[in-house]
């Protein structure tokens, strides 16, 4: 389980497995559109002389994709999940997770049993895969174990600057 975002420290993009946010809104959106900033800043020292600077995923992106996904999905304003202290699900949003190949995350549309986030998947992980599309992310839709759905996302294109060691 992650910590909350909103605890000091380091910022960290929610992923939808900490618990609830319970700072100050104004300050958390404040640290996201800094983070966001340093991310295309990121983009446009590492981009090639092909024009192309950030409108693909830097090789920071690639190697930490759960971190770079959820920071564009709390970046475009989308609800993330959030789990208790016993990681009982009690908020509904996306989740990141890692996905099975590398440079690759999940997002998956949660909630509590009940919360109706299984009605509601379809249209919110399209609006996910919207924000990460504008961020230079590829997301694909499948239907899952249960018929729940979920997004495969990879960074799309190839990453400007030194090939990785």
């Amino acid at each position: 389980m992650s910590r909350d975002p909103g605890a000091e420290g380091a910022f960290e993009a929610a992923t939808g497995d900490g618990p609830p946010f319970t700072g100050d809104a104004e300050q958390r959106s404040r640290e996201v559109r800094s983070a966001l900033d340093g991310l295309r800043q990121i983009r446009r020292l590492t981009g090639g002389p092909d024009g192309a600077a950030g409108a693909v995923p830097a090789l920071w992106e690639r190697r930490q994709p759960v971190r770079a996904v959820a920071l564009a999905l709390e970046a475009a304003g989308l609800t993330p999940s959030a789990v208790d202290s016993a990681g009982v699900r009690t908020a509904t949003g996306y989740r990141v997770r890692a996905g099975e190949r590398p440079a690759t995350a999940v997002v998956e549309w949660l909630g509590p049993p009940g919360s109706g986030a299984a009605r509601e998947e379809t249209g919110e992980l399209t609006a996910c895969a919207e924000a990460l599309g504008r961020l230079g992310w590829e997301a694909l839709l499948y239907k899952g174990p249960r018929g729940r759905r979920f997004l495969e996302v990879e960074p799309a294109g190839k990453p400007a600057g030194p090939a990785p060691s």
